[in-house]
């Protein structure tokens, strides 16, 4: 009918002509909004969808908590659909079992008791004989819900409100994944590892423009419940970049031989996600029936509370690789995962990369935080209003007690109060409420004591909202918490197909020696390079280089290992090992600007081992003109190509020493004068990266800083002058002192011993590296050295020649003894990590 027909056909009134294209259109565009923000697609915030935030809010209203006892799941289903979710108990109670699954959640929400189904595809059992609490981790994600931290929705009725997203501290939306399917639209978000979204999060929170490839080398991929292999990481990175990408998921496979039958077995260990076991041996056993699958003898299932045990029996003969390959092509042990990363976000559905998930939750977080701290001084301010009254009363109580007693009524006593003490009526009805014990001297005490408590309050809760980076810190401070109480290792392995293996798969892990010269030539070699000498042995000639070059750091890493290298402007880079040359003795490496982006005028002044595990480290760094900063090591977890600011360096100084230290030891410098000054690390607090640093030594213009040591009450420490002197001393005789002294004499100095050119900490267990100049290099035992007094000048190390002098002195590890894996040693002779297998012959004596 055509639209001027049906407007003579409508009667006039309360009836309006529409056109039914128009109005289907509306109907149906309301409708598929209401599915895609009110059904099917997750919150980017708290990663819930409507029936799931619902659950754990009638939970929460209940108080039925990790540590209470469990209800009837038919008792919390009733009050979920009474009060918030009017649709069937089938579509609830459904939801509630899935949130207790630990092989459908990577992070179950929810404690079952009962029967939840299993990896088979069993039911559960009907809601009326199974019993629920929360898991610890889900109260993570109610935690301040009651202090004004989120917006609150009418329920269905008008009768009830409810929380339109929870303040949760866990990034349920990239931990636990999600899948929906809404109107034209559908998600599919994997789970991953805790550990690694909240070391992601750290990450951004230190440095917000870190890109999705740096946090791929914390977040390398999804971690799923059912463990399994990822085959490839293209889909990963596909996926983490453009918020789609398509993952190949294996099941875990061993083989086992039975040598009394002669014949192998294919054993199932670990499911792609979300495979049925039962419907996998199925298929497996029809592929075999139907004669497609040749080869196989018998198909058990082995599982048991242990795990998943699944055996497949070959025939005699069969090659178990072929067999493999046929089943991935043929059966559920190789499924795909398609990847799309669909949330709401502002109330649309949009698709986002990994860093655009993880800077939305910093934000709610963010959000949180600042709400909740507005809602703390608001209380805090009601109740100092309250405590200002009752202060008011215990220093006029006789008075108040008075005018009280011949007040007619309450009425007329607050007013009075009121009246004569300018109060407000909360503070005059505060004062009526008063029990008779708070008029003890102790309860007087009391109050004001509470008084000045709750003004210290309000000062901090104001001094967060004024300072930006005091939330950051709290913001930082809860994700670490979550980190260090709920963090777990990864289950899913992720394995490069052929053209993705990148080139440190290829490298040989081993521990070699690294040399860098004065004029920055750079080379590793052999553990067995170089052999121990008697103290004040002539050395070997160590770099095959003009006379003007020497070497200037020595020191024992992996070829795995990343290196820190630090310039004298404050700059540092990260380099691999195994991309630093391979020479021997005699050969002159590559330089260092090769293989790094060294601005011009700078050069390399300390190369060390970066630490996997930075967690509770830091970098103290000190400059010649004795500043010393300590910096959290994770601040440079993550360093550009093109490096980063380690410490701000001002005009007339240059960065000197840096070490890697857990802050719970003493800082060591020495001057060029032989003066040294001993203080705790706690002296120097933890600075930011771009940071300049305190003073650490008072010094006179014409001195400077010459050596900076971490050391605790094991060691001794070895001094060394130019001229090859050089001497152990207790390290009780250097006292400690506050930060910032002009220290004590550490060695006694003339013209036959030089100037004082570098300090080690030592024990007898240690070898010592010493080079000179013209490239001589000896190789001692540091207990051939005399200890000696603080005020001596020490003993001949080395046989200089005319003109010669010792320009470096390293610490390496005793040949004679297993080298010992030791983390972030910024001197020689400390092995990095994942080596230490291998130890240079037995060193000879010359």
């Amino acid at each position: 009918m055509s639209e001027e027909n049906n407007n003579n056909t409508i009667n006039h009134g309360n009836i309006s002509p529409v056109v039914i294209q128009d109005e289907m259109k509306s109907c149906y565009l309301d409708y598929a909004m209401s599915v895609i923000v009110g059904r099917a697609l997750p919150d980017v915030r708290d990663g819930m969808k409507p029936v799931h935030r619902r659950v754990l809010y009638a939970m929460d209203s209940l108080n039925n908590y990790h540590n209470k006892p469990f209800l009837k799941s038919a008792r919390v289903v009733g009050d979920i659909i009474g009060k918030y979710h009017p649709h069937g108990d089938s579509a609830v109670y459904g939801a509630i079992v899935r949130l207790a699954q630990d092989f459908s959640m990577r992070y179950p929400l929810v404690d079952g008791q009962g029967n939840f189904g299993s990896i088979d595809g069993d039911n559960a059992a009907a809601m009326r004989y199974t019993e629920i609490r929360m898991k610890k981790l889900s109260e993570e994600m109610l935690a301040d819900l009651d202090k004004e931290t989120v917006d609150w929705n009418p329920n269905y009725d008008d009768s009830l409100v409810e929380p339109s997203v929870l303040p949760t501290k866990i990034p349920n939306l990239l931990i636990n994944g999600s899948s929906g399917i809404a109107v034209g639209m559908a998600t599919n978000i994997p789970p991953h590892n805790l550990s690694e979204i909240m070391n992601g999060l750290l990450l951004l929170i230190d440095q917000p423009t870190a890109s999705i490839e740096d946090l791929m080398r914390i977040i390398p991929g999804p971690d799923f419940p059912t463990a399994g292999t990822i085959h490839g990481t293209e889909g990963i990175r596909s996926a983490y970049h453009t918020g789609k990408g398509v993952l190949q998921i294996r099941a875990k496979i061993d083989v086992e031989h039975n040598a009394k039958k002669d014949r192998d077995s294919i054993v199932i260990t670990e499911l792609p996600y979300q495979v049925n076991k039962a419907k996998l041996i199925e298929r497996i056993a029809e592929l075999v029936n139907e004669k497609e699958l040749t080869g196989i003898s018998d198909i058990r299932d082995e599982s048991s509370r242990e795990g998943i045990r699944v055996v497949i029996d070959l025939k005699k003969g069969e090659i178990a690789t072929v067999i493999i390959n046929k089943l991935y092509k043929a059966t559920p042990l190789q499924t795909s995962f398609g990847i799309i990363f669909l949330s709401i976000v502002n109330g649309s559905p949009r698709i986002l990369n990994i860093k655009e998930q993880l800077l939305f939750f910093i934000d709610h977080r963010r959000e949180i935080v600042i709400r909740r701290t507005v809602y703390e001084l608001k209380k805090a301010k009601e109740r100092a209003h309250i405590l200002e009254g009752l202060k008011i009363a215990v220093e006029n109580i006789d008075a108040i007690v008075e005018l009280v007693k011949k007040s007619e009524g309450p009425h007329q006593a607050k007013a009075q109060l009121m009246s004569v003490y300018s109060l407000s009526d909360i503070q005059a009805q505060a004062i009526l409420d008063m029990r008779l014990q708070r008029l003890t001297g102790l309860e007087r005490d009391k109050i004001i004591k509470d008084y000045n408590d709750i003004m210290r309050e309000i000062a901090r809760l104001e001094e967060i909202l004024g300072n930006e980076n005091l939330i950051t810190d709290i913001i930082r401070t809860e994700f670490r918490e979550v980190l260090e109480n709920y963090g777990d290792k990864r289950r899913t392995e992720i394995i490069a197909k052929a053209d993705e293996i990148q080139m440190e798969d290829l490298v040989k892990n081993e521990d070699v020696i690294v040399t860098i010269t004065h004029k920055g030539y750079v080379k590793r070699m052999q553990m067995d390079t170089y052999r121990t000498q008697k103290r004040g042995g002539t050395g070997v000639k160590g770099a095959d280089g003009a006379d003007d070059d020497f070497y200037t750091s020595i020191f024992i890493a992996n070829t795995h290992s990343t290196l820190f290298v630090f310039t004298d402007k404050g700059q540092v880079f990260s380099i691999k090992v195994y991309n630093i040359p391979e020479g021997n003795r005699t050969t002159k490496g590559r330089n260092i600007v090769n293989l790094i982006q060294l601005p011009p005028g700078e050069t390399v002044k300390n190369i060390m081992i970066a630490p996997s595990d930075v967690e509770g480290k830091f970098l103290m760094i000190a400059t010649e003109r004795g500043i010393v900063k300590k910096s959290e090591l994770s601040e440079y977890k993550n360093i550009r190509q093109s490096g980063l600011t380690a410490i701000k360096i001002v005009d007339g100084d240059n960065l000197l020493s840096v070490k890697i230290t857990d802050g719970k030891k003493d800082v060591l410098l020495c001057s060029s004068s032989g003066k040294i000054i001993r203080f705790a690390e706690t002296d120097a607090r933890p600075l930011g990266r771009v940071s300049q640093g305190v003073k650490g030594i008072e010094l006179s213009d014409d001195e400077k800083i010459i050596g900076m040591e971490i050391i605790d009450d094991s060691v001794e420490i070895l001094s060394v002058t130019s001229q090859g002197y050089g001497k152990r001393t207790s390290v009780s005789e250097y006292r400690k002192q506050s930060r910032g002294g002009k220290g004590i004499l550490a060695m006694r100095l003339n013209e036959k011993n030089g100037d004082i050119i570098d300090i080690k900490p030592v024990t007898d267990k240690d070898d010592l590296m010493i080079i000179s100049d013209k490239g001589q290099v000896i190789r001692t035992k540091i207990s051939g050295i005399s200890l000696m007094g603080r005020t001596t000048q020490g003993v001949r190390l080395i046989k200089l020649k005319e003109g010669e002098s010792v320009v470096a002195v390293e610490k390496i590890v005793d040949p004679d003894e297993d080298i010992e894996v030791v983390e972030g040693a910024a001197s020689a002779g400390t092995p990095s990590e994942g080596g230490g297998n291998e130890t240079p012959p037995a060193a000879t004596e010359e």
